[in-house]
């Protein structure tokens, strides 16, 4: 098992005290052996003077497969933009499907999304794409009542039967997800919470995106969509919701309760225009664990989690009229060991022995990164990097991104995405 060591590097740890430091990185296989000041012996030494070294990003809620949709649906409220992938769904190949998840993870690779959380439907196709590719991946089964899927079968069969078959990969972790209560009866979450405690999964979901949502769920059952989770017993530590903008300070309490985990989608809401922000700093007072998504490119139109951080923290401090409501250091929480959280994986988040090797590596001679020193190191990270900065990625200890190029060329070109 051939060692690396990347030395004198500045390291952002992401451990429990947030250190960082100017020091060495060891790694062997697919563990990373050591942190810390200490020089070490390894069979391949790399020169990290000029490199910034962060965990790998997670991303907590995408669409991978929806990724050649980018300016395909703009300029869209919700209900209409979700018409329309929905008759986009209904006429997809399984080479489509293949084509534009790779397309996708070539994007998150490139930009340090080094693991990424999926709801989709095919996510056996979606998983081969992964393989493919070398992306760590939690990939949940979309399902939702029969009357309105566009899969063939039963959708909680379709994800049990996916789970099931792959269970116990390297890289790919599978789950069940539900696409929101609009769609999903209380049978049918129940079902698929069912399947998720049978296999130890996470149950991932939209959640209270819209006010429309709300408020048509409140004039059918006189509860809000969170209110009537809990009421349900449906809110509960493996579940991650996508989006949650439209909750209240009750319902937030409740998500605390539950241990529900939520996946940030700031620039995917502001496009669709789903008005107002969800109450973060509330859910982090709270105790609600508050991860980052970047949700699919046909409502985001790009999968770069460092325009996500910068974003999310903008508009945060503009909404509230204050600069300190939430801070760099928080933000970079929750696009590394809150997305570890968020989907039960304790080995990757932070840079620290016996993590996997899951590292991002920013050159720090890029113009907007100059200077970063351990003082301003995160707030650059936030603030000022962007795909760009990206030199090398490194996923469960293999470059899959090498001075700038990715390793795995593949012609993307007169790709087949339907």
């Amino acid at each position: 098992m051939e060692s690396l060591a990347i030395n004198n590097c500045l390291i952002v740890t992401q451990n429990s005290y947030r250190e960082v430091f100017r020091g060495n990185i060891l790694v062997e296989g697919s563990e990373i052996r050591y942190v810390g000041k200490d020089k070490c012996a390894a069979d391949v030494t790399m020169d990290g003077s000029k490199l910034l070294a962060v965990p790998g990003f997670i991303d907590t809620h995408a669409h991978v497969a929806m990724s050649h949709l980018k300016g395909m649906i703009d300029d869209l409220d919700l209900e209409a933009f979700l018409n329309k992938t929905y008759d986009f769904d209904s006429k997809r190949t399984e080479q489509g499907i293949y084509n534009s998840a790779l397309l996708g993870i070539r994007e998150m690779i490139s930009s340090g999304i080094t693991c990424f959380a999926d709801l989709y439907y095919s996510e056996d196709i979606i998983a081969r794409a992964c393989k493919d590719s070398g992306i760590r991946a939690n990939l949940a089964w979309n399902t939702l009542d029969m009357e309105y899927t566009t899969q063939n079968g039963d959708p909680v069969a379709n994800a049990e039967r996916f789970i099931s078959e792959h269970r116990n990969e390297r890289l790919i972790t599978p789950a069940i997800g539900v696409q929101g209560i609009y769609v999903a009866s209380d049978e049918t979450i129940q079902r698929a919470f069912d399947i998720s405690e049978k296999y130890g999964t996470v149950l991932h979901m939209h959640l209270s995106e819209t006010r429309k949502e709300v408020y048509d769920f409140v004039k059918k059952t006189g509860k809000r969509p969170v209110e009537h989770l809990s009421e349900k017993n449906f809110l509960r530590p493996n579940m991650l919701a996508a989006h949650s903008v439209w909750v209240t300070m009750r319902e937030v309490k409740m998500l605390s309760k539950g241990g529900v985990s939520i996946s940030w989608n700031s620039v995917s809401n502001a496009k669709l225009a789903s008005g107002g922000l969800p109450p973060v700093p509330e859910m982090m007072s709270n105790g609600v664990n508050v991860s980052l998504g970047t949700d699919s490119s046909a409502s985001n139109n790009s999968l770069d989690i460092f325009q996500e951080m910068k974003f999310s923290a903008i508009s945060m401090k503009n909404s509230r009229w204050d600069p300190k409501v939430i801070s760099a250091q928080q933000i970079l929480d929750m696009a590394t060991v809150n997305g570890s959280r968020a989907i039960g994986d304790k080995s990757i988040g932070s840079l620290e022995t016996g993590k996997k090797a899951d590292i991002v590596f920013l050159d720090l001679s890029s113009p907007n990164m100059v200077p970063t020193m351990e003082n301003n190191a995160v707030n650059n990270v936030v603030y000022s990097a962007n795909p760009s900065c990206v030199r090398h990625v490194m996923i469960d200890g293999v470059f899959l991104k090498k001075d700038f190029s990715l390793i795995n060329k593949i012609e993307t070109d007169g790709m087949n995405f339907v």
